[in-house]
Order: C-alpha cells, then structure tokens, then sequence
C-alpha cells in the first residue's frame, strides 16, 4: 500500500485560508472522558489562481490540542507555501497532529485537481471501492446502549463506546438487543489493569471481535502477560509509524486516524508499517464532516475493520458530502476531496 512517488511535486505561490467551522451533532456524543454537541473542525484551504485543495481536521485536547492552537500552527505555514512546501517537507514543519493532518490532505487534494489524477491515483491505489463502515453506540447506561444498539440493528457492524464499569453489562444487554450484529468497543483507556482479563472474557462471550485501548497509554504493559480472547486495538497508545515498533506485543491491531498520523502521507506509511509488524489495521475517525473522512477511504480500503462514520454521528453534513448508503461509504466525490 506503498505511497507513488510521483504526486508530491513542490507547489510553488500556493496561498492559504484557514478557518474553524462548526457541526451539530445529533443529539450527543459521549466517551469515558465525557460529552459534546457538536463538532468543532479546522479546514485548511490551498489554492493557486485556478485550483483549490482542502482538508479537515479536529483538534483534541486529549493530546493537548486546541482550535486556536491548529489554526494558528496552519496559518503560520502559509509563508512556506508561498515558497513551494510539498507534502514531505510537512513533517520538518509540523509534528503529527491536527495541523499537519489538515493542510497534508489539502495539498493532496490540491495535486489531484491540479494533475488530473485521482488522489487514489497519486498514491499508487487502485480504483476505490465501497467500504463497510461501523455504526458508533455513544457510551450510557446497559439498557439505553441496548435501545440505541436495537434502533441501529439495520447496520451489521456496531462500535460500542466503553467506560470501565458496568462494561460486562453493556456487553451482555447490547448482545441480547442485536443477536446478529457484528460488535467492536472502544474504552478510550477507561479500564483498570486488575479488571481486565475479565472484561475481556465478558468481550469474549458476547461475541465481541475486537476492543479498542482498554487501559490507558504508558499503563498497557499488562498487555503482554494475559490471554487476550479479543484482538485489542492501539487507538491514543499509537500516532505514526514511529509509535508502532513497542507495541507488538501489547497489541493485535492499531487505529490509523490521520489526526494522529498528521495526514494521508504518514498514515500510508504508518499503515504499511503496520502491516509489516503483523499488526492488523482499524481505518478511525473523529466527528466530522465528509471532508475528513473521504482521504482516509484510502486507508479504509485495505483495512481490516472501518470506523468512518462521523457525518452520520451529525445532525447535517456538508454539501458535496459522502453519499452514504446504510453502512456503505462509497468514494468521494471528486469535487468534496480527491
């Protein structure tokens, strides 16, 4: 899934416009570490007197990101674009994150449309496919996830979000809702060391196929010492291909999200990577529009588990957008990304 070599050409006189948008989410979305009502993103836009590229991308103080912050980090690059920064120059500018994810995926979306070529194209991919994505059940009470989960029985595969106690509850009423459904979960690093073997063991006998960052980054090493009836899945324990090489052993999967890899070009590498290692591969998102979902289709496609649902968590997405088709994203449009 090797990157082409010949779609990073420098874009000299390439101006830059950035702004923070925001989403409301249908009714909320909630996680172990709390709430919110609505997406708040930042679009990096880069254009030349005939093209324009853009991409999206969602700050998270979770790794000690705010909007302000992406926004000025993206503004400052803007004098650098004027002098021709290409995409691998990114990566000497600005670390992996938000900022870097945003104007990373602009810039691709800028060569497509310059070149003629599909974003595919340009990464040495084939022709895109339809993917099957997983359908998030915000974290509540054993028998709310259940309703939601019973509401939702209409897409095959369901994300369950965690936190910590009551978890072998939800695994067991969730079950009991949607005997057919396909189930994921994702703690977000809710869980404690001593309960973890047995909250996996409950993973286990509901049918769970895989459980995302049950403990929290830097006290996973218990990791390695217990059975693991369920692949677990690196999500904050892993960012880019740097971060993968300790985690073998801990983990059976990892979590590509390019706002941790810092854009589609390190999530490429981070994937392949990934794959080298043994690992098996979760395409992730944040909430957000279809924007940011259409340039990690490209790390979906060869994915073995997709989690790009975030238009469908909002009350409106934008227009052009995904058309999605139940739990089908097809590829973008190219006039939204690519």
């Amino acid at each position: 899934m090797g990157e082409a070599q010949t779609g990073d050409e420098r874009q000299a006189g390439l101006r830059l416009a950035v702004r923070v948008e925001r989403w409301p989410i249908a009714g909320a979305f909630a996680i172990s570490r709390g709430s919110k009502r609505e997406a708040v993103v930042v679009v990096a836009e880069v254009s030349d007197d005939t093209h324009i590229g853009r991409g999206e991308c969602v700050p998270y103080v979770r790794y000690g990101e705010s909007v302000e912050g992406v926004a000025a980090s993206i503004e400052r690059c803007a004098p650098k674009l004027a002098q021709g920064l290409s995409r691998r120059n990114l990566a000497s500018l600005l670390p992996p994150g938000a900022a870097r994810n945003a104007l990373d995926c602009a810039l691709w979306d800028f060569e497509a449309k310059r070149s003629g070529r599909s974003a595919a194209a340009l990464a040495g991919l084939g022709v895109l496919r339809p993917v099957q994505t997983a359908f998030t059940i915000s974290l509540d009470t054993p028998d709310a996830m259940a309703a939601r989960a019973h509401a939702a029985s209409a897409y095959p595969l369901l994300k369950l979000k965690l936190g910590g106690a009551g978890d072998a509850e939800r695994f067991a009423a969730i079950r009991e809702a949607v005997p057919q459904a396909r189930l994921i979960a994702d703690a977000n690093e809710a869980w404690q060391a001593h309960e973890t073997e047995s909250l996996l063991d409950a993973a286990a006998t509901a049918g769970v196929e895989l459980v995302e960052q049950p403990l929290p980054t830097g006290k996973d090493a218990v990791l390695a010492q217990i059975a693991r009836p369920v692949p677990v899945c690196a999500d904050e324990s892993v960012h880019d291909s740097a971060t993968l090489e300790g985690l073998v052993a801990r983990y059976d999967a990892v979590n590509i999200k390019l706002d941790k890899t810092g854009g589609l070009t390190e999530a490429l590498a981070t994937a392949e990577r990934a794959r080298a290692l043994g690992l098996k591969i979760m395409a992730g998102c944040m909430v957000a529009t279809s924007l940011a979902m259409a340039p990690a289709l490209l790390i979906a496609q060869n994915a073995d588990w997709v989690d790009l649902d975030g238009p469908l968590l909002l009350a409106r997405d934008r227009e052009p957008g995904l058309t999605y088709e139940g739990s089908m994203v097809p590829p973008s449009p190219p006039d939204l990304w690519g």
